[in-house]
Formats: structure tokens, C-alpha cells, sequence
């Protein structure tokens, strides 16, 4: 499939007003517990559906799409080891897919449009069955511009430990929302750079000021860049109508109930279709435990970076005191935030302005070059391996994959990919279909987390391995919705298929 004929399948599905009824009337945002008992292998599956439905935003009716259940529940929480036996039920009037982000299924299963699976058509039901596999925080979207208006929800796989475990959890999904539809703010994006200087970062070489962009990169040096003549950063496309966690602004914030001197397990997801941010854990201590899903060594702070498609798993420890807590999430290089308050019995909940005293910092690899996997990937020389460019030309808004073409590989094989971003805007990188290891940095060789998303900053380099054991035609995609929507995606192939 081109990259035309992938954009047009795109719009196909990118619709957003005037659909039909919802799957269900939707309840509020649900922090649910699983079933405590895995399914039988004879169960029927559990029905899900693509419905449409309305949430407030900024004081006026919005018309969105979402992901529930049949009781109205956003979003699907499953046990580790058990299958992922659902039906999943078109009920908004126009074609879709969902993409099961995090989890591994076969690629027939994948959710991404003609890839090879068609269009979910309108009152259509198709059931997905597979091995759910490990625990971790991941999430289910439209691989359509239907993203935009906010078709996506959480998708929890718990262990044994997690339900054990003398903590509360606490899931918050990030959007970006906006009140025209995605096809005309791809529109506006393509004509506003129609009169902007031509560059092509992709016919840039390596140069040693580039080097140097690269290093500062590394060390979080951001601020030096953006104060460079010419080598300012492009953090945002679009300044959106509104900034979301679990559907509300700060205007009217999302309030959890929780216990004095408890813990709590943050899962956060940033299901933003353009917007890095940062999260911001206020005066409590917080400590990383997982990132995409996959365990780490814990890792402290009270400011984590999270890129689009990205998770986060933060540990908290409340105070025997109580309180009310605010955990925010910052607009890279913008003062807007979202977010949701931690309040014990008795605490007192006070207004938060939803544009912050300074911008949020703009994100880079510092932390990603402190992250250890608890589980890494066997040791063992690669098989085979690919560099690609990340490319993208301002002037008609284009992006692209250069040496991307020829991505095949065998099964069994230890496969590095060495990503080097030489435009000016930060890309986060998914791989479909598989845990990859981060492995090298701007040049220096580690031992990083697993992920499946990893951020690619401008001028950055970052080399990934992971083992080619899921047949199938896997797409690698920059999970900004508009830059993968126009040429930044490519596929990785096993021989045979496709």
C-alpha cells in the first residue's frame, strides 16, 4: 500500500460528526478493576464497542468517538496470561480499525487498515482472538484519523503480583482535543507550510554542528538549541482547543479517591495525536517502575517525559497526612496542562489553572539513557541491520523514512534498527508487533529499556534490537498522527509475507 492510497484510507474513516447512536450510554471515565478469573477457553468473547458519545469541553457539547463495554466502561482491563477474546462492534456509522497497542498479536489481527485486515464496516462485528500475553499499561486506538477525536482507550493487562499488590491503581489517558475535524487540520497544516521556506532535513549531512545539536540532545541541553540562530526546534503543529486526562480539562478535573498514607500505582498513557508531555508529580516522590508496558528499575523524580504513544508507570507513596495532590501533565513548550487530583477523605480540592506559570520542558533522551530493562534482551550479535532517516520537508508538510524500503528480515532473526532524526521536529517511533530493546544513544552503547515507542529528538540517533519472532508485515511509524498520516511510516517484512 502506498502512501497515497494509506492516506486516503485515512481519511475514509476521519469523519467525526453526524454518526449514530452510541454502542451504549457511556458512564463516567471508570478506574475498574479485572475480572479476577481468566475467561474459559469456551467463553463467548467480550463485546467492545466503537461507539460515539458526548463530553463537555471548555463548557461546550463535543461529539467524540470511544471504546466500551457493555456497562459503558471505557477502555478493557485483562489478566496476564489470559486470552484476548474480544468482539469488537462498528456502531458509529462509518468504517474503522483499532490497533491493539502494546500487545503482540498475530499480524493478521494487527488493526491497521488493508494491513491485511479491511475497514471495520458500519454495524459490522469481528471477534479477535489471541494469547494476551504479560502484564503492562498499554492502550487501543484508530490507526485512521479518527485518532484525533479521541477514538482510543486504555488497555490494562494486570499479573497476579499487580492484584496482590497493597496499592491502588490509577489510570490516566492524555489527549489533545480539537473542534475542527482531523481532515482539515491535516488541510491547514499542508497550506501553512505551502509559503514556508523549503528544507529538506533529509539532504542534511551530519556536520559537526549538527554534532553538536546531537550531544546537547543527549544532555538535555535544550534550551542552548532553541537559543541557536537557525536551529530552532518545530515542538507543536497545532495549538489544540483543549488538553485532556480522561476526557476533562483542569477546568473541571477528574477527582481520585485515595487513602490516607496509601500508595498508588500511576498507569498514564499519552494517547495525543500530537502533544509530548511531561508529567509532574507535584510534591509527591515518584518512582518509574515501567515504561511501554515493560518493566525497569525504578527510577526517581517528580518529572517524567512521555511522548505520544508512550506509557508510563509511576509508583507514589501519599502522606499519612492526606491531602489533595494534583498530577499534571505539561504541554512541551507551551504553558497549557491537563491532569487529575489525588484526594484523600477530608482534603480540600483547590482550582488549578489550566495554563501554568512557565512552559513545559521540552523532551529529550536524559532519562531514556538512565533506563534499564529488569528483563533485556538475551545477549547475542545482530543478524541484521537497517539505518534509517527520519526526513521531513517543511515546505508541503511531508515526512519520510529514507532506506526504509527494504526492511525484510527472517524469522529467529536478532534485528538492530539504527534511527537518526535529522529534521527539525521530534518523532516518536512505534514498532507494531513487537518489544524492542534500546540499545545505543547518540552514539554510546547501552543496555536500555524495552519499549515499543521510542522518541527520536531532533538530530538525535537511537539503535533498537528486538527478536523477529511474529510473522507478519509490521508497520514502523512516527506515532504523530499527522506526520505518520503524510509519508513517515514504512514496514518491517518477513520474508514470505506480504
Amino acid at each position: 500500500m502506498n502512501r497515497r492510497h494509506f492516506l486516503n484510507r485515512m481519511m475514509a474513516g476521519a469523519a467525526v460528526f453526524g454518526t449514530s447512536a452510541a454502542f451504549h450510554p457511556i458512564n463516567a471515565w471508570a478506574q475498574t478493576a479485572p475480572d479476577a478469573t481468566p475467561p474459559a477457553s469456551n467463553a463467548i468473547p467480550r463485546p467492545l464497542g466503537v461507539v460515539s458519545r458526548t463530553i463537555e469541553v471548555n463548557g461546550k457539547a463535543a461529539r467524540v468517538f470511544g471504546l466500551a463495554q457493555t456497562d459503558g466502561t471505557l477502555g478493557l482491563a485483562l489478566d496476564a496470561g489470559s486470552s484476548f477474546d474480544v468482539a469488537l462492534s462498528n456502531r458509529i456509522g462509518e468504517p474503522t480499525l483499532i490497533h491493539w497497542h502494546g500487545l503482540t498479536p498475530p499480524w493478521t489481527m494487527d488493526g491497521v487498515p488493508d494491513n491485511p485486515a479491511a475497514l471495520l464496516g458500519p454495524s459490522e462485528t469481528r471477534r479477535y482472538t489471541f494469547p494476551v500475553g504479560t502484564g503492562g499499561t498499554h492502550w487501543m486506538h484508530a490507526h485512521t484519523l479518527q485518532e484525533q477525536n479521541l477514538l482510543a482507550a486504555p488497555l490494562i493487562v494486570r499479573t497476579a503480583a499487580d492484584r496482590q499488590r497493597d496499592e491502588q491503581e490509577v489510570v490516566i489517558l492524555l489527549h489533545d482535543f480539537s473542534f475542527t475535524p482531523a481532515e482539515e487540520l491535516l488541510a491547514k497544516l499542508k497550506a501553512s507550510s505551502a509559503g514556508a521556506m523549503p528544507m529538506d532535513h533529509g539532504a542534511m549531512g551530519q556536520s559537526d554542528a549538527m554534532k553538536g545539536m546531537a550531544g546537547m540532545m543527549a544532555s538535555g541541553a535544550m534550551g542552548q538549541m532553541q537559543s541557536m540562530p537557525g536551529m530552532a526546534m518545530d515542538l507543536n503543529d497545532i495549538d489544540y482547543d483543549a488538553y485532556l486526562a480522561n476526557d476533562r480539562t483542569l477546568d473541571d478535573p477528574e477527582v481520585v479517591a485515595v487513602d490516607k498514607g496509601g500508595r498508588v500505582r500511576l498507569r498514564i498513557i499519552n494517547g495525543a495525536t500530537a502533544t509530548a508531555f511531561t508529567i509532574n508529580t507535584g510534591s509527591l516522590d515518584g518512582e518509574l517502575i515501567a515504561v511501554d508496558g515493560q518493566a525497569v528499575q525504578p527510577v526517581a523524580g517528580r518529572s517524567f517525559p512521555i511522548s505520544m504513544g508512550q506509557r508510563l508507570d509511576i509508583r507514589l507513596a501519599l502522606p499519612k497526612a492526606g491531602g489533595s495532590h494534583p498530577i499534571l501533565a505539561l504541554r512541551e513548550g507551551g504553558a497549557e496542562r491537563a491532569g487529575i487530583i489525588l484526594a484523600s477523605a477530608g482534603a480540600v480540592v483547590g482550582k488549578i489553572p489550566e495554563l501554568g506559570e512557565a512552559k513545559g520542558p521540552v523532551l529529550g533522551l536524559g532519562l531514556e539513557q538512565r533506563l534499564r530493562a529488569i528483563e533485556p534482551l538475551a545477549q547475542r550479535p545482530a543478524d541484521r541491520r537497517f539505518a534509517l532517516t527520519l526526513t521531513g520537508n517543511m515546505a508541503d508538510y511531508s515526512w519520510g523514512i529514507g532506506g526504509g524500503d527494504a526492511l525484510r528480515i527472517k524469522r529467529g532473526e536478532r534485528v538492530e534498527l539504527a534511527l537518526t532524526n535529522m529534521s527539525m521536529m521530534a518523532h516518536p517511533m512505534h514498532l507494531h508487533g513487537h518489544a524492542f530493546q534500546v540499545v545505543g544513544v547518540n552514539g554510546k552503547t547501552l543496555g536500555g529499556a524495552l519499549r515499543d515507542t521510542i522518541l527520536l529528538p531532533p538530530m538525535a540517533r537511537v539503535t533498537v534490537a528486538f527478536d523477529a519472532d511474529n510473522p507478519g508485515r509490521w508497520p514502523l511509524h512516527c506515532h504523530h498522527l499527522y506526520h505518520m498520516a503524510t509519508g513517515m511510516m514504512t514496514f518491517v517484512a518477513y520474508e514470505g509475507v506480504g
